[in-house]
């Protein structure tokens, strides 16, 4: 008899350790392991703000999944619909044919996407921060912006392309903000005393959010302290303040003032992946309904897990857990357990976990964090935050260790390659089915 198929649909955090799980529960003959992405890499999302800082080469953050899952069959290719009555699943590769995979058993891991508002010009001028090519487009557009500052014969067309606006004080914005003006602030300290050089005080970095504090989600006394790094640094940091319209040469906020610009970068969040809409799975606000074995209700060997699953907290009176990697890794390594046993290896266990803490890395030797919900700040912060990441990385321990030293030693390189064109980066294309999966952080 064939051997059932168990097929992953998204190999970001939550699907990544599910294929994994599967591996090692399943004996080699038991069941033919296949996984959807558009990319042959799992990307370890929480360090793409060093990325864009130029502190991390971005083949750091991009573990290979031929090396580290050798028993499973990858597709490379978007999921654009899931038929569960017939058990098919309809899957456009990299190249936009179309085709369909079979399976006996599905894990959708497919995460989330950048999630938009209705605001005038954000679709068109804003930047996207969630992807490999994201990142190093912003690296070098902001680099750009210092040239073309620097040799800018109009003193407002030098200082709005020297103004940075992030909007979105969560954990990436934060971080993209306090990595992004450290890069800037090297970047004009080597070319100090050049003709034209920018003075430190002439480049500008606004942080925005709608919420009275930044860090909104996570402990309060996680807060202040990032707060006051970033204000150390000159970041204008303005709460209860967001975009209201954004051109390709300022950032009308709310409160009425303009920000004369060429760079907005947009961290307001995710939201789970139109997957779930296209294939009608039962769904409560976008997220599938599971049940706390991470079976979907109602279907027969579909499970989900991550982002664009409503998986209920044990530990907060049943209600959908948050949307972050640690619940994703966790759910996806359980996810593939009880799959196994839906197949007669091991048995089905529920899912419970009580968040850890969080880390927030603020660039140099800043950081806060909340190890076991102890806070955390300076240095102390700084070395919980880079052993949390290591530990949590999937791969490229070594080779991220290794750069993190080198950049302690000898400052982080500023150079632009230009790889990128904006046309690949726009928010307008989040939902493109070649853009899903790529940009899934579960």
């Amino acid at each position: 008899m064939a051997k059932p198929k168990v097929l992953v649909v998204g190999t970001g955090f939550a699907g990544f350790h599910a294929l994994k799980s599967l591996e090692k529960a399943l004996p080699r003959d038991a069941a033919e392991l296949i996984a959807v992405n558009p990319t042959d890499y799992t990307l370890y999302v929480p360090l793409l703000p060093e990325v864009a800082g130029g502190s991390l080469d971005p083949r750091r953050v991009a573990v290979p999944l031929r090396s580290t899952l050798k028993r499973t069959r990858l597709v490379l290719g978007t999921a654009t619909g899931i038929d569960p009555e017939a058990r098919t699943c309809s899957v456009v590769d990299v190249e936009g044919r179309g085709r369909v995979l079979e399976w006996d058993r599905l894990i959708v891991t497919a995460g989330s996407v950048t999630r938009m508002l209705s605001i005038p010009g954000v679709g068109e001028h804003a930047l996207g921060f969630k992807s490999v090519p994201e990142a190093l487009y912003l690296r070098d557009h902001v680099l750009r912006q210092i040239e073309l500052a620097e040799q800018a014969d109009d003193p407002a067309e030098r200082a709005a392309r020297a103004t940075f606006v992030v909007v979105g004080a969560g954990y990436t914005g934060t971080e993209l903000v306090a990595q992004g003006q450290r890069m800037t602030a090297e970047a004009l300290r080597a070319r100090r005393g050049a003709p034209g050089a920018l003075r430190p005080d002439e480049c500008r970095w606004l942080l925005l959010d709608m919420a009275d504090r930044v860090l909104p989600g996570l402990d309060p006394r996680m807060s202040g302290p990032a707060r006051k790094v970033l204000e150390s640094r000159g970041v204008d940091v303005r709460m209860k303040t967001s975009v209201a319209e954004v051109t390709d040469t300022c950032a009308r906020l709310t409160d009425g003032s303009e920000i004369p610009t060429r760079t907005v970068v947009w961290c307001v969040g995710v939201r789970p992946d139109p997957l779930v809409e296209a294939s009608g799975l039962p769904e409560e606000r976008g997220r599938i309904v599971v049940d706390t074995s991470l079976a979907v209700r109602g279907l027969d060997g579909v499970y989900a897990a991550g982002d664009l699953a409503a998986v209920p907290d044990h530990y907060n009176q049943g209600k959908p857990t948050p949307m972050t990697a640690q619940h994703a890794q966790r759910q996806g390594a359980l996810a593939g357990r009880n799959v196994a046993a839906s197949l007669g290896h091991g048995q089905v266990r529920r899912y419970k976990h009580r968040d850890l803490g969080f880390v927030v890395d603020l660039a140099g030797m800043d950081a806060v964090a909340d190890p076991l919900h102890v806070p955390l700040r300076g240095v102390p912060a700084k070395i919980v935050a880079r052993g949390y990441h290591l530990l949590a990385m999937p791969g490229n321990r070594v080779r991220v260790a290794a750069e993190w030293i080198a950049d302690l030693l000898s400052g982080r390189q500023v150079v632009q390659f230009g790889l990128v064109p904006r046309e690949g980066v726009r928010l307008s294309d989040a939902d493109r089915p070649g853009n899903r999966v790529v940009k899934a952080g579960s």
